[in-house]
């Protein structure tokens, strides 16, 4: 009787475990490479009076190659320059950016968690994002319109809006 038991017990935990992963399996899975192209084009963020940061993303193969700007009054204060790329292997984007200011790269590992919504992580926390001290939470409200939300520690530093600028 207790054999039985067992083996019963045993055939229903692999049924559900089977059943979990067939679920898992008929996800859609989202395509990063994809998804990343809604950046492309030229991109405003009015980050206070008089002053405004310019992003233009292109395509650079499977690519994005972004460069940015923030001018206050026609001038210069900073730039910046971007590149995004995906790996393959674990299925997230990575990007690179560097300001003009600052002598250190900063390494982001990012994917979309749906076909508007993306986060961003420094890159040492890919493999367990749960330990980002820092997020970027970004969504596209509309093709012309992105919300990006920065938080630091749980806390929101920040929340930029960016309007999609047709040349």
């Amino acid at each position: 009787m207790k054999k039985l038991c067992l083996t019963t017990a045993i055939a229903v935990l692999l049924l559900i475990c089977s059943n979990g992963v067939q679920a898992q399996s008929t996800q859609t899975q989202l395509n990063q490479l994809e998804l990343i192209k809604q950046f492309i084009g030229n991109w405003k963020c009015e980050l206070g009076k008089d002053t405004t940061l310019i992003v233009e993303y292109s395509l650079f193969g499977t690519a994005l190659d972004g460069n940015g700007k923030v001018v206050t009054k026609g001038k210069t204060l900073d730039e910046f320059k971007m590149l995004w790329g995906y790996d393959e292997k674990i299925d997230k984007i990575i990007a690179v950016q560097l300001w003009q200011s600052s002598p250190n790269l900063r390494i982001l590992g990012s994917w979309f968690t749906s076909k508007t919504t993306a986060i961003a992580i420094p890159y040492q926390n890919i493999s367990n994002p749960k330990d980002a001290t820092e997020t970027v939470n970004i969504e596209l409200k509309t093709p012309d319109l992105l919300i990006e939300t920065q938080t630091s520690n749980g806390k929101v530093d920040a929340i930029l809006t960016f309007t999609h600028v047709k040349k």
